[in-house]
């Protein structure tokens, strides 16, 4: 199943490398409120935007309802978190004032009201903005470490130290309470302390499963601040470690460059504007598991107020906005992250990829040709101009464009399976299954077991007649691996479809369906194994579904045609490999970098 490309890329990049706001060019367009004569007019226009991203748009019409009743302390408080959201931070302050002793959303109001002294060192303001009536274990922590960086500001480290010693919680804390400990300990020059601390939070694995990206910037930190010890090849141990922990990240690698050349190394968290955004970012990266993208963006956006350079919190935003499939916004804050930062060309790519998403297909390609051209040995562009030729079905300029990365790479590596199962993929969709079964073959040889490369072979031969068995037996060992993923499953239960084996098709789509209801294609399926199980009621509900969710017009088209004659009966016989003579074709499945075939 197709993916966005922007997603993909940032997804690809977890294992090779990763995780002003306006640009003439690309930056969404502000279209001006409908002029509404009424309270109630105004609020629900304010809640669809709202509900469909478009922020601007509900702050416009929130003001507007706020006109009708300036008082409405609910209208504030929309008013308030939709502006930081969007990034527009002081305009949010004169509301976070006027919320600032209401007990259900002080830890909104009130945090703003922090964030804003804490920019203006009025440290002893900010630490009575962070004492809250009502508090969760998350709003515990937040305050407390930003209570413990107000100490250090104010030259009081050890108390801070102590606060943060003291601060209970769950089990959970911990990491994050090492971590800022020692952060803490450096910034108060106590160098024995903040090793022996920073030696223990990076020691503590179990914790750093749990919250993965602090764990990677609690190891960056400790090499930093053993190489500017002087402690140059136990810096690169602690990084060694790193690369363990998670192969490939770009800061990792390019931190190891600058302690091999004997570069300065400045503190990853330099006082507590930093010690704040840092705490706001860890538990945003670790918050960020899908479904919790507006809560996470407004964490992202306090700490971008207290640190508006910092290419993390920049980076992540964007992946924010992609999730919400605001390919505008994501482009804008791409932009703005520094020239010098690892990130930048991870972020250009990014780039290149969301303007295909807004389907500016030429200016995507130009830019990510040129990118290509600047550094032709980094196999990620590659990897995102085949995928936008591939979005655009120029499938042979996608495997023109693979088969230059694979002369390039020369000794391919573990990390290289991706480009082999996209180009597979590309020679599969030009019909040239020599070319294709290969590059598939090599792709498992180099990732053996890698999911979507399993579905896909295993399904191609499914869908050819050859290999059965093996074929079913790769796509049962995804879904294995993947029994959370829809298309997946449907891909499992569409080969059964394939093999005559409804009353299995139907109990595998069934499954599908549950994991991804709003997919048209998914429904469409599960309704042909409905009709040839017997089930003709449920197979025209199931297609009624399909058909109302709009599907791509060929899908639509033979869902309608189904719905008026239902499937055409199968012949008296199967043919010699057990295969129903007439299964109707599947939606074709343009490769985005991630897709998975399906039936």
């Amino acid at each position: 199943m197709r993916q966005r490309r922007a997603i993909w890329l940032l997804g690809l990049a977890a294992l090779t490398g990763f995780t002003a706001l306006t640009q003439p060019g690309y930056a969404k367009q502000v279209t001006e409120p409908v002029e509404i004569s009424s309270f109630s007019g105004a609020y629900l226009a304010a809640r669809t935007a709202e509900a469909d991203n478009d922020l601007d748009s509900a702050i416009a019409y929130y003001k507007r309802a706020l006109a009708f009743d300036p008082e409405d302390a609910a209208l504030q408080q929309s008013l308030m978190l939709a502006l930081i959201s969007q990034g527009r931070f002081d305009e949010s302050l004169p509301y976070a004032q006027m919320l600032k002793t209401v007990p259900d959303v002080e830890r909104f109001s009130r945090l703003a009201l922090a964030v804003d002294t804490l920019r203006k060192k009025d440290y002893g303001a900010t630490e009575s903005w962070l004492k809250l009536a009502l508090e969760s274990d998350l709003d515990r922590l937040i305050t407390g470490v930003m209570t413990a960086w107000t100490k250090q500001g104010e030259g009081k480290s050890g108390d801070g130290l102590k606060f943060l010693d003291t601060l209970q919680g769950p089990e959970w804390y911990e990491l994050f309470k090492t971590y800022h400990r020692a952060l803490i300990a450096e910034a108060a020059g106590q160098k024995d302390k903040a090793d022996e601390i920073y030696r223990a939070t990076i020691d503590n694995l179990g914790a750093g499963s749990a919250a993965p990206e602090t764990w990677m910037r609690a190891a960056e930190a400790y090499a930093g601040f053993l190489a500017r010890g002087g402690k140059k090849a136990e810096a690169l141990a602690v990084l060694n470690r790193a690369d363990e922990f998670a192969p490939g990240k770009l800061p990792v690698a390019a931190l190891r460059d600058k302690i091999t050349k004997g570069e300065k190394i400045p503190p990853l968290v330099a006082g507590p504007n930093d010690g704040a955004a840092e705490i706001l970012l860890n538990l945003s990266t670790a918050l960020n598991r899908g479904g919790g993208e507006p809560f996470v963006r407004l964490y992202l956006q306090y700490a971008l107020a207290l640190k508006p350079e910092s290419d993390e919190i920049l980076v992540q935003l964007a992946a924010i906005a992609e999730q919400q499939q605001n390919s505008e916004e994501a482009i804008a804050l791409y932009r703005r992250v520094p020239e010098s930062s690892p990130l930048k060309r991870l972020t250009e790519l990014q780039l290149g990829l969301n303007l295909a998403d807004l389907k500016q297909h030429d200016e995507a390609i130009k830019h990510l040709k040129a990118l290509v051209d600047a550094n032709p040995e980094d196999m990620r562009g590659y990897l995102a101009l085949g995928g936008v030729y591939a979005a655009t079905e120029n499938f042979r300029a996608a495997a023109d464009v693979y088969d230059k990365a694979v002369d390039v790479l020369k000794k391919p590596t573990n990390a290289n399976w991706n480009l082999f199962y996209q180009r597979g993929i590309a020679y599969e969709r030009l019909k040239e299954w020599p070319k294709a079964e290969p590059n598939f073959r090599k792709a498992l040889e180099l990732f053996p077991n890698q999911p979507q490369v399993l579905n896909y072979l295993g399904y191609s031969w499914v869908d050819m007649n050859t290999n059965l068995e093996e074929g079913l037996g790769m796509i049962k060992k995804a879904a294995e691996l993947r029994p959370s993923d829809g298309y997946i499953i449907d891909s499992l239960g569409w080969a059964y479809y394939r093999l005559g084996r409804y009353d299995d098709a139907v109990r595998e789509l069934e499954r599908a369906v549950a994991l991804k209801p709003d997919d048209p294609v998914l429904n469409d399926h599960l309704g042909d194994a409905y009709w040839r199980a017997g089930r003709k009621l449920e197979a025209t509900f199931q297609w009624s579904h399909a058909r109302d969710m709009k599907p791509e017009p060929n899908v639509l088209a033979e869902v309608v045609k189904k719905l008026a004659d239902g499937l055409a009966p199968l012949p008296e016989k199967p043919t010699a490999l057990g295969v129903p003579a007439d299964p109707p074709v599947a939606e074709p499945v343009a490769p985005a970098p991630d897709s998975q075939k399906k039936g």
